[in-house]
Order: structure tokens, then C-alpha cells, then sequence
């Protein structure tokens, strides 16, 4: 018996299939769902998406089926006879618009509810976070604490948090998918947006992205939200309270760590050290002895709880520079030379380093603890000696767009199209810069 072909059964299988795969492709983690409860601000979301998903599918299915209804009801059969042609039914007309209207009823008053629950003002307590997008790099500063960080921003679980936005230059989106927040930063305004945490979240590390597109480098404008229990959050802020010290000296093993300290946490990723103090010694004269200052705790997120799948970071070996850089001289930076080259260097008309002479510039990002953050260029490329000696040496080639230019010496930098020689730096100086960017932890 010869089977004949039809195509109905195909397509059924095929709808079958791809039915099976895209529920296959929502299955499992994904580390930039919207779809959780991390925040009141994600649970309101969500709970409004899924409303609007109930009524919008009830809406659709009762559609298709009067559709399909009608085509198999009323479709045309040999020897049937012409239609009827009607003008209008009015008790027809009344009830497709009835019906529509009162299911908008259920969709309007949750989707206003929610606008006017997360446009409202943040509680007067809330922590306050500046947020300055850049081309192509995102500057956090906490005025509450004194605090200016870059691509890198911790918040504590359980404290509302209330983000003023900002933009130097053109529009930018700040979104954290995992929390629920996006919003604009629009040129000589400022939005807010604000949420709070969940106060049970364990110490976590999560995405962040800008979500409206900037320029070349609008895809690798990326940073990392810390969310961490209250007194992890009190140990990094009074660290990077503290002035850039260097060097940085272990304290004394008799000197008394005050009540209150916590003691530098294992595997935080940054070296377990305490920082000495800004102030000096007292005067020679007095003949009295310096009191011993208070030790100031390097803290970092701990490295171990940083996620595989989490800031998708390029490795050295796709670095593209047409010069590659010695990188057997990074174990012999010397961090005291590097910061004598820095400090006469173009870098001090560009960047911050608290507690340093001359070092007060913001047109890049601060670099007051550099050390203890994971990445670099904007959330680019780990925070390594690797590639922050790549970095200094040739950031435009790294990041379409840089503002920060050329350094390396002879070569050519890809904007002005000049051989860097005159104040260019070699790839000894560079691993010394290294060196000395590495311990300002």
C-alpha cells in the first residue's frame, strides 16, 4: 500500500516540536532573569507581568476560538447558498465592546497601581547612591558616606536604596536585571529609581548592564551590583572611606583591633592587610611617640561567591592589540617606582586617588581602591596585572570608543592616529604602574 503525504500531520508535528523546544528554552537558571522576588520592586513587576499574562491569554484564546468558530461555521460549501449581507448587530457591537472594556478594568487598575507604587518617593531613610553614566563606564557615589567607586556598587539586603540618575554626556539606561530596575539617565535631568533587597538574600553578585544604546561601546559599558548582609556592607564602606594609602603596612601584631572590627574575611580578593593612616607621625620635638592609629580593614566581596556565569569578563588570549606586552615583566613591577611614574604621567589629569597630592581629577574612573575591585574597562576584563598592564598600555584598542588613550609607547593610537613617543610608557614602566595600582587596595 503506497502512503500518501499530508502535509496537515507535518505541520501538526512541527508545532509540536517547536512548541517542546521553546518551553525546553525557558527551563533552568538564568543569571539575567527578571523573573524573581529579590527586590519589592522585582516582585511588584512580576506580579503585574503575570496579571497582564492571565487576562492577555484569556483575551486571546476566547478570540481565536470565536475566530475559528466562525471560518468552520459559516465557511463556503458546494451549492450553498449566497450569504445574507446585514448592516451592523447592534446587541453584537454593545457586547464586543462591553467585554473588552471590563477586562481592561482588570488590567488598568493593578498596571496604575504599580506605576504609582514604583514612581513614588523612596523612604526618607533610604541609602543614598548617585549614579553618573560615562561613555563608556559608570560612576558610583554614595554622599551619605563620602564614598566615589566606579563599576563596582555594593548595597546591603534589607535597606532601601534610592538611585539618583545622571548622565555627563548622551542618554544611558541603568538596569540591574536581577533586581528589577531599569530606567533612563537623560541629559540635564535627573530620574530616580529606588528598591530595597531583600533582607534574607545571601551575599550575592549580579549583573548590570546599560540598556540604551551610547555609542561603539554601548555593549561593554557593563558593572556588578554586591549585594551583602548590613555589616559587610558597614566593613567595605568604612574601608573605602579611607584614603589611598601606600604603601600599605601591616599592623602592629600587639596593636588591639577596636570593638566592632570584624577581621578581614578569607578569599575576599583582596590582600589581607590592615592600611596604615593618612595622618603622620606626630612632630619629631614633642618627644612623644605617635599614637598607634585605628586599623582600617581591607574588605572586598568574597572572591568564592563570585558566580561562573556571572560578568562575562574577556580573557587575555582575545585581547586585540597588535602589540602583545611582556608580561614576564609584571613579577618585577615595582609598585614605589609606578607611583612616581604616575604621579608624572598624563593619568593624574584624568583620574582620582584620595589621599594623593594632584590626584583629584574625575574624567575617568577613581581610583582610590582599584585593588579590591574584579574588573576593569567597565566591567571589560578582570581586574588581573595581565590585563590592566594591556589595559594602560592600549586601552582604545580594547574597548572601541576609549577616552583614555594610547600609552603605550611606539604606538599608534587608533583616534588621533599619532606614534605615541614623547611621554609614552614603556612596558617596564608599565608593569611598576601596575604594581603600584594593584596595592591601593
Amino acid at each position: 500500500m503506497v502512503g500518501t503525504f499530508r502535509p496537515r500531520r507535518l505541520a501538526s508535528a512541527a508545532l509540536l516540536g517547536a512548541l517542546a523546544l521553546g518551553l525546553a528554552a525557558c527551563g533552568g537558571e538564568y543569571p539575567n532573569s527578571t523573573f524573581n522576588h529579590n527586590t519589592d520592586f522585582n516582585a511588584d513587576i512580576d506580579a503585574l507581568w503575570d496579571k497582564l499574562l492571565f487576562w492577555g491569554t484569556i483575551v486571546f484564546v476566547g478570540v481565536e476560538a470565536a475566530l475559528v468558530y466562525t471560518i468552520f461555521r459559516f465557511r463556503r460549501r458546494p451549492g450553498g447558498a449566497t450569504p445574507k449581507q446585514v448592516h451592523g448587530n447592534t446587541a453584537l457591537e454593545i457586547t464586543w465592546t462591553a467585554i473588552p472594556a471590563v477586562i481592561l478594568i482588570f488590567i488598568a487598575i493593578p498596571t496604575v497601581r504599580t506605576i504609582f507604587k514604583t514612581q513614588a518617593k523612596a523612604a526618607p531613610d533610604a541609602l543614598q547612591v548617585e549614579v553618573i553614566g560615562h561613555q563608556w563606564w559608570w560612576e558610583f557615589k554614595y554622599p551619605q558616606l563620602g564614598i566615589t567607586t566606579a563599576n563596582e556598587l555594593y548595597l546591603p539586603n534589607g535597606r532601601t536604596v534610592n538611585f539618583q540618575l545622571k548622565t555627563v554626556d548622551v542618554l544611558h539606561s541603568f538596569w540591574i536585571p536581577q533586581m528589577g530596575g531599569k530606567r533612563d539617565l537623560i541629559s540635564n535631568r535627573t530620574n530616580y529609581l529606588w528598591f530595597t533587597p531583600n533582607k534574607d538574600l545571601p551575599t550575592s553578585a549580579w549583573n548590570g548592564f546599560c540598556a540604551e544604546f551610547c555609542g561603539p561601546s554601548h555593549a561593554n559599558m557593563k558593572f556588578r551590583l554586591y549585594t551583602v548582609t548590613p555589616a559587610e556592607f558597614d566593613q567595605w564602606a568604612a574601608h573605602q572611606k579611607q584614603p589611598a594609602i601606600f604603601p600599605a603596612v601591616a599592623a602592629a601584631p600587639a596593636a588591639p583591633v577596636p570593638s566592632g572590627v570584624a577581621p578581614v574575611p578569607s578569599g575576599t580578593g583582596a590582600a589581607p592587610m590592615l592600611l596604615a593612616s593618612a595622618q603622620g607621625a606626630m612632630p619629631a620635638d614633642t618627644g612623644m611617640a605617635a599614637a598607634a592609629p585605628a586599623p582600617v580593614p581591607v574588605w572586598a566581596f568574597p572572591r568564592e561567591k563570585l558566580e561562573k556565569e556571572f560578568a562575562y569578563t574577556i580573557p587575555t588570549a582575545k585581547i586585540p592589540v597588535s602589540e602583545r606586552f611582556d608580561e614576564s615583566l609584571l613579577a618585577k613591577g615595582d609598585a614605589a617606582r609606578g607611583k612616581d611614574l604616575y604621579n608624572k604621567s598624563s593619568c593624574i589629569g584624568c583620574h582620582a586617588i584620595a589621599g594623593t597630592p594632584f590626584n583629584m581629577a574625575a574624567v575617568g574612573p577613581n581610583l582610590t581602591h582599584v585593588g579590591t575591585r574584579y574588573t576593569i574597562a567597565g566591567g571589560l576584563y578582570p581586574n588581573d596585572a595581565k590585563h590592566l598592564a594591556y589595559w594602560i598600555k592600549n586601552a582604545p584598542a580594547l574597548k572601541p570608543g576609549s577616552l583614555m588613550p594610547t600609552l603605550g609607547k611606539g604606538l599608534t593610537d587608533p583616534k588621533t592616529k599619532m606614534v605615541v613617543n614623547v611621554g609614552g610608557l614603556t612596558d617596564a614602566d608599565i608593569a611598576d604602574i601596575v604594581a603600584y595600582l594593584q596595592a591601593l587596595k
